[in-house]
């Protein structure tokens, strides 16, 4: 099933602001409260060419701290914010290569520092440029802003290793949403991706696997409907709205996209992204595994 990009208030998702089209996104180029905001997996995409006015966020070199395992800090985020020429009331719009896996990522950290005004774009850079709308390679600038984020708050969004050992032992909802190959433990990373590290393979017991690809059109990347989505993970993977779950896959990047599903289109209250995921699961010692 094809599903066009004029429809998304059709599909029935508990949220629908939180998508939006491309013919939604050129007609906001010039719009001082939005910013548009690219991040993708490949680093020399943005620099190829990118949407007129977009700003790039970098996974590893913007939204990482260059020491630890973690996430940039409050000062962090403020700087970037201000470099962006985004302010606290701005809608902020990502868009990205891998059918959106690192725009929905980037918006999920926004979303541990409070700013929950975002927008995805439906079909992200491979829908825009199979439309044929125009890239382009001028890098913007603009004044920076004023920024004031709260202290990064995890508790909402994001779960650690031992809220989710918790988790298994209480019997509650995971979502593996790696390849079945990597759920069975017959591969330890996503083929053509190198190995990061971890030395078991498997997944976390208890957990349902629903690759994340499943949520999308293979045609543009665009989102299934809501009723598609439900059929999915309620009757497929067996996930009730009022469930407490764990989304998680090797280091937070798909699992991100399966969380803003989740969480936006069918408006599931407790989802929370395990970003440790298998790189750091597979890896613990004593730590239970199925296969």
């Amino acid at each position: 099933m094809l599903v066009t990009m004029s429809n998304i208030e059709s599909r029935g998702y508990a949220v629908p602001d939180a998508l939006v089209s491309t013919a939604w996104v050129a007609e906001r180029l010039d719009d001082p409260t939005t910013r548009i905001v690219e991040s993708n997996e490949d680093p020399l995409l943005y620099s190829s060419g990118h949407i007129l006015g977009a700003v790039e966020v970098d996974w590893t070199r913007d939204l990482n701290d260059p020491l630890r395992r973690d996430y940039l800090q409050r000062e962090g985020f403020e700087a970037l914010m201000s470099r962006l020429g985004i302010d606290r009331s701005t809608t902020v719009v990502f868009y990205g290569d891998k059918n959106n896996w690192w725009a929905t990522y980037a918006a999920w950290v926004f979303h541990l520092f409070g700013h929950t005004n975002i927008r995805i774009m439906d079909g992200g850079r491979i829908k825009w440029q199979k439309e044929g709308r125009e890239l382009t390679r001028e890098v913007p600038s603009y004044p920076a802003a004023v920024y004031r984020a709260p202290v990064r708050d995890d508790k909402e969004f994001r779960a650690f290793r031992d809220q989710v050992l918790m988790h298994v032992n209480e019997g509650k909802k995971l979502i593996d949403v790696r390849s079945p190959e990597e759920f069975n433990g017959t591969r330890l990373h996503m083929e053509a991706y190198p190995n990061e590290g971890a030395l078991r393979g498997g997944h976390i017991p208890g957990a349902a696997s629903v690759p994340w690809a499943k949520a999308v059109n293979p045609e543009d990347g665009t989102f299934l409907p809501a009723d598609e989505l439900k059929s999915l993970y309620q009757e497929g993977a067996g996930i009730r709205p009022d469930d407490d779950v764990i989304v998680y896959c090797r280091i937070g990047e798909r699992s991100s996209h399966t969380w803003f599903v989740l969480r936006y289109l069918l408006g599931y209250p407790q989802v929370r992204n395990y970003d440790g995921s298998w790189t750091e699961w597979g890896n613990l010692v004593g730590a239970p595994i199925e296969r």
